[in-house]
C-alpha cells in the first residue's frame, strides 16, 4: 500500500499499527485528532454548501495526492499546489471565472472555508509510512493554511500610475451558534483579489488575503508576517470583519486587549495582546483612513459611521468606562471601537505595524466593519435565500465603493 492513513472524524477511528517502520532517522509521531473546528465539517450544512458549490471534491484530491506521496517533500509540494489551486478556485468562482460547480451563488464564501478543513483535517490525519514529525505536519499544515488563503499570492503589477490596496477578511464564525453562516469580509476578499478599481487618481489595484477566527494564529504572528512584506509597498489597507446589524463603521481606535469570547476553536484568551518588543507596546492605535471623505460619500445602501467609542480603564483608576470620544491620556484598553475579539486584533496589530514600520504619517490604515450578514425573515434552516444573497452583494458592492472613496481622498 502507498501509506497508511488515519482517519479520525465524528463516526469513528480506524487504528493501523504494525504495518510499517518510519524510513526517517527518528520515529514519527502519532497524528492527532481533527479540531474542533474541523470536527463541524461533518454536519449536514457543511456538507450541502460544498456539494452546491462543487468543492467537495477538493478535500478527497488532496487526500490520494498524499497517498501517493513518498516522502515529505512530495507531500510538501502537493499541499502547496492544492492550497494554491483552492484560493485561485474561490477567486475565480466569485468572479464568476470557470463553472460555478452547483447552484450555490458565486459570492459564498463559505465553500472556501469548509473545503480548507477537509484539507486541514486530511494533512493533520494522514500517516505516511515514511513517518512524519509533528514539526513537518505542522509545516505542511503551515503551508496549507498561508497558500489557501491568500497570504502568499499577494503581488502588484511593476511599474508607474497604478496605486495599491490591501485588503484582509475573515472566516465564518460563531459557528456553533448557527453553522450556516457567512463572513461578508472573506466574500469581500475573494470578489476583489487582483480586481482594479478606477479612481480619479487613475487606476487601483485591489490584493487580498483571508484570516483564521483563532487566537492562537495571531499569538503565533500571521497577520504581521502576511503584512510586513507589502504595507512599505502598498498605497493603502484595510482590515475588514464583520460588525453590527445595519452599518458600517470605520473603527477610529484599537485597544490592545484581548475579552475572551471563543474563537472558532471554543478557545478565548483575556489577556493583553501579546506582541514582539511588549516593553514598546502602545495602548492604543488609530486609524489613518480618510474616515471623514468615507463617511461623507454616498457608498450604498447601508449607513456609515465614524466610530470613536471605546472603553478604557482610566489612568488611575480599576474599572472600565466607555469612553464615547475616545480614550484619555494614560488609560488602558479594554475594548477599541471593534470590540475586544479578533477584528479588533487585526486592526490593532495592522497599525501598530504600519507605525513600527515609521509610516504612521505616510499610509492610509485602519479597519471597516460591514454589517451583519443576515438571512432572510423566517430563514432558520436553508443555507442560503435570496436575501441572503443579496445583502452579501450589497456588502461586497459598498467595501469596493468604500475603497475608491478612500484612495481617492489619501
Amino acid at each position: 500500500m502507498n501509506s497508511l492513513r488515519v482517519r479520525l472524524g465524528v463516526l469513528g477511528l480506524a487504528l493501523l499499527t504494525g504495518l510499517s517502520t518510519p524510513s526517517s532517522a527518528s520515529a514519527a509521531e502519532a497524528a492527532p485528532a481533527p479540531t474542533v473546528e474541523e470536527q463541524r465539517l461533518d454536519r449536514a450544512a457543511p456538507q450541502e454548501i460544498l456539494r452546491r458549490s462543487g468543492f467537495d471534491a477538493v478535500a478527497p484530491r488532496l487526500a490520494r495526492a498524499l497517498d501517493s506521496a513518498r516522502s515529505y517533500a512530495e507531500a510538501r509540494r502537493a499541499v502547496t499546489r492544492e492550497g494554491t489551486q483552492l484560493w485561485r478556485r474561490a477567486v475565480d468562482r466569485a468572479q464568476g471565472r470557470g463553472p460555478a460547480g452547483g447552484d450555490l451563488s458565486r459570492d459564498d464564501d463559505r465553500p472556501l472555508y469548509w473545503a480548507r478543513l477537509g484539507m486541514t483535517r486530511e494533512v493533520r490525519t494522514w500517516e505516511p509510512e515514511f513517518g512524519l514529525t509533528d514539526r513537518q505536519r505542522a509545516a505542511l499544515l503551515d503551508a496549507l493554511e498561508r497558500t489557501s488563503r491568500g497570504q502568499s499570492a499577494i503581488g502588484y503589477p511593476h511599474g508607474k500610475g497604478l496605486k495599491r490596496i490591501l485588503l484582509t477578511g475573515f472566516d465564518p464564525f460563531t459557528l456553533d451558534r448557527d453553522i450556516r453562516i457567512s463572513n461578508p469580509s472573506g466574500a469581500t476578499a475573494l470578489a476583489l483579489d487582483g480586481t482594479v478599481v478606477e479612481t480619479a487618481d487613475g487606476p487601483a489595484r485591489i490584493e487580498t488575503a483571508v484570516f483564521p477566527v483563532r487566537w492562537r494564529d495571531f499569538t503565533e504572528g500571521t497577520v504581521e508576517r502576511t503584512l510586513r512584506p507589502h504595507l512599505g509597498k502598498v498605497d493603502l489597507f484595510t482590515t475588514v470583519s464583520q460588525g453590527r446589524v445595519g452599518r458600517f463603521d470605520i473603527e477610529r481606535t484599537n485597544g490592545a486587549w484581548r475579552g475572551g469570547f471563543g474563537d472558532n476553536e471554543n478557545i478565548g484568551r483575556t489577556e493583553t495582546v501579546p506582541v514582539t518588543d511588549p516593553a514598546s507596546q502602545p495602548q492604543w492605535t488609530t486609524t489613518t483612513l480618510p474616515y471623514a471623505a468615507v463617511v461623507a460619500a454616498p457608498t450604498g445602501r447601508f449607513p456609515v459611521y465614524d466610530n470613536t467609542s471605546v472603553t478604557e480603564i482610566p489612568a488611575g483608576g480599576t474599572e472600565p468606562v466607555v469612553r464615547p470620544e475616545g480614550p484619555t491620556p494614560g488609560s488602558t484598553a479594554r475594548a477599541g471601537g471593534g470590540g475586544d475579539y479578533l477584528s479588533n486584533e487585526i486592526a490593532y496589530r495592522a497599525t501598530l505595524l504600519r507605525d513600527r514600520l515609521g509610516l504612521h504619517d505616510a499610509l492610509p490604515g485602519g479597519h471597516v466593519h460591514t454589517p451583519v450578514l443576515q438571512f432572510g425573515a423566517g430563514n432558520t434552516t436553508e443555507v442560503t435565500d435570496a436575501d441572503f444573497v443579496r445583502n452579501r452583494l450589497d456588502i461586497i458592492a459598498q467595501v469596493r465603493t468604500i475603497l475608491k472613496v478612500a484612495a481617492e481622498a489619501s
